[in-house]
């Protein structure tokens, strides 16, 4: 059994093994279902929590495009666009549902998308959001450190077997990110809410 130290390298090694796909890795050209899953199976593999894990299948692709997340193919193909909107929605669905994404997406896909008019492109703004990779992973990285080193400090005095402290510890370090991650994600709910209340058409479809 890995003792929590060793835990915590490992989490370490695969925090830096994160990367994201890069828009120069995506194809110029349209791309039918089948070379789209091949594609997110293929640089996005590192990500999934079993080997046998999908990435992405043809009924999500298709949910996604049923829920508004992403614009429908032209002629059954799929643009660089919408590759950078299924990696974007690949993201966000561990995290909110999908009423909450389309809010999100809604002012992405109307002034960024393909054809519109914006001069800003979506292959733009993912860019510039993943620019805040590198430092956002500095700072996550010493986050979980700080977190797991006040995690070992629990349950010094008591009277409990060192296997049982040991678990403990790293049931408290669980914990501490689990709060995190909760709190983060109901402060990402306030902020998608309060975008559905400044958009009158929106609330409007969610009173049909």
């Amino acid at each position: 059994m890995k003792t929590n130290e060793e835990r915590l390298k490992h989490l370490m090694d695969c925090l830096d093994r994160q990367t994201h796909v890069k828009p120069e890795q995506i194809p110029d050209i349209d791309l039918y279902m089948d070379q789209v899953t091949t594609f997110m199976e293929e640089h996005l593999k590192d990500t999934r929590r079993y080997p046998d894990d999908k990435v992405l299948t043809k009924t999500m692709i298709n949910n996604y495009a049923k829920n508004n997340l992403l614009p429908p193919p032209v002629k059954k193909k799929y643009s660089k666009d919408h590759m950078l909107m299924l990696i974007f929605i690949y993201y966000f669905k561990s995290l909110l549902a999908f009423n909450d994404i389309e809010t999100l997406f809604a002012p992405i896909t109307s002034k960024h998308f393909s054809g519109c008019s914006s001069k800003l492109s979506l292959e733009d703004i993912y860019r510039e959001v993943f620019t805040l990779e590198d430092g956002e992973m500095k700072n996550l990285k010493a986050d979980v450190e700080a977190k797991f080193g006040r995690a070992m400090e629990t349950f010094q005095d008591a009277p409990i077997t060192e296997q049982e402290r040991e678990y403990l510890q790293l049931f408290s370090f669980i914990c501490e990110l689990s709060f995190d991650v909760y709190l983060k994600k109901q402060m990402i709910e306030m902020l998608t809410d309060e975008l559905r209340a400044d958009d009158p058409g929106t609330r409007r479809k969610e009173k049909k």
